[in-house]
């Protein structure tokens, strides 16, 4: 008997990348994600033209801390896909509980989602978001293709954050964060 492992040690990318090889079903897979709440945020850069873009994103995530480093992931089919690939910078700003509607307005395909919204042009001209609960501008460091993603790593060269109540996202809706006492979390 040996301790070799059950499973192949490198995936067969071939297969790895091919969803018609996959017993998974996705509509469930995606209910099962769903169950994981995140912290919404809205993705921003500026494109070659100058024309800000930004969508909605709840794929962000910590990678290190020295260096201060995050990530998030766009789909591969994404119409501002060449946006981000093409931009020095991006800047990730997390939602607080006042911004559900931003956040609904920046996951629609519109053409205008910056008329009418307050924002600052950040490192790079990535837009930063007023009221914002946080943001981090970030030097476009690397991608990575994953699946039907393509995963950005961002180094962080700048951010702020306050101590307003963040927005969460979980089973295809929005909510906040109950302390113990049920009411908002609060830091001591």
């Amino acid at each position: 008997m040996t301790d070799a492992p059950k499973h192949p040690t490198e995936p067969d990318p071939a297969n790895e990348l091919a969803s018609d090889h996959s017993p998974i079903d996705p509509r469930d897979f995606r209910n099962a994600l769903g169950t994981y709440a995140t912290g919404v945020t809205i993705i921003t850069a500026i494109a070659a033209d100058g024309k800000p873009y930004g969508l909605t994103c709840n794929s962000f995530a910590s990678v290190s801390l020295n260096p201060p480093l995050v990530l998030w992931s766009l789909g591969m089919f994404s119409q501002r896909l060449n946006v981000f690939q093409n931009a020095s910078h991006f800047a990730v700003n997390v939602l607080g509980v006042s911004q559900q509607a931003l956040a609904s307005r920046f996951a629609k395909s519109a053409e205008e989602k910056f008329a009418g919204i307050e924002w600052t042009p950040g490192l790079g001209g990535a837009p930063l978001l007023a009221d914002s609960v946080a943001n981090f501008q970030c030097r476009a460091a690397n991608r990575y293709y994953g699946g039907d993603h393509v995963i950005f790593l961002g180094a962080v060269e700048a951010y702020s954050y306050n101590r307003q109540e963040p927005l969460l996202f979980a089973r295809g809706g929005y909510g906040r964060f109950l302390g113990a006492g049920g009411g908002p979390a609060s830091k001591p």
